[in-house]
């Protein structure tokens, strides 16, 4: 009896370990990174993203659950330079993350993850961007290490803090959930209510296509979470499905939609 008592004390114990390491590695990446960021992306932003793609690219054996140990975070050219002096101990921080996070659930990795910053030039201030890849060890001195089939860029956009501290008024019951717009190698993850699409650099998605509109169209969600594309009269006009959209469509998950000579898939994320 005594034995199932301490049993269960241990557990709750290592439990509450594990979450107060978390909230410390939060609260010391956002400690002292949080002053070389001026812009919307925050340290602490990029390292529960990074934990939310460990876990969705985890892959099971007989008996381990293995996660990605190699992790490459592109930066809009304006972030990567307001890290000058920070990269290297963010890198590592993220780094710290990441295996506690796998600690925390019981996943294998193949070697301690490893953090990489670049830059994209096509991501916009406040953008970021993750791309994970599974990578062997070598088993000899001099051999080069095994790497696996990198992922896609999953790239997010993250939200105005004006509206991240907007409250929801009173009565309000609107589902929040994501657009997910995949195309090529990258995914984008758009928050809404309303995402630009377009070939311009302020678009939320944008289109490297000389026939894609500089504002070609819009995502707009609706109160009960879905989602629907409306053209914002481009030039070639929008299809989903085969079909013009010239009125705007409404968007289920699978829906491929053509704008321009570029395709995408859409895709909700709850």
């Amino acid at each position: 009896m005594s034995g199932r008592t301490g049993r269960r004390e241990l557990g709750g114990s290592r439990i509450s370990v594990l979450r107060n390491l978390e909230q410390r590695l939060e609260s010391l990446v956002e400690g002292v990174f949080s002053r070389a960021f001026s812009s919307q992306v925050q340290p602490v932003e990029i390292a529960r993203k990074l934990a939310k793609e460990m876990d969705a690219h985890r892959s099971a054996s007989v008996s381990r659950v293995y996660v990605p140990n190699e992790y490459t975070v592109w930066l809009s050219d304006e972030d990567r330079r307001r890290l000058e002096g920070y990269e290297t101990s963010l890198e590592q921080e993220l780094s710290s993350y990441l295996l506690e996070h796998a600690r925390r659930h019981d996943y294998a990795l193949l070697t301690r993850p490893d953090v990489e910053l670049e830059s994209d030039e096509r991501l916009r201030l406040g953008e970021f961007g993750i791309q994970t890849r599974l990578v062997k060890s070598p088993t000899r001195q001099g051999e080069a290490p095994e790497q696996g089939e990198e992922g896609h860029t999953m790239v997010y956009s993250v939200p105005p803090k004006q509206a991240r501290s907007k409250r929801r008024a009173p009565g309000s019951h609107l589902t929040e959930t994501k657009a997910i717009v995949s195309m090529d190698d990258r995914r984008y993850v758009l928050d809404g209510p309303i995402a630009v699409l377009g070939r311009s650099r302020e678009a939320d998605c944008v289109f490297a296509d000389p026939n894609v509109s500089r504002r070609h169209a819009e995502l707009r969600r609706g109160p009960t979470g879905d989602w629907q594309i409306v053209d914002l009269g481009s030039t070639n006009g929008v299809k989903v499905n085969g079909r013009k959209a010239d009125e705007g469509a409404r968007l289920s998950p699978g829906d491929e939609v053509v704008m321009g000579t570029t395709r995408f898939t859409f895709d909700i994320e709850q």
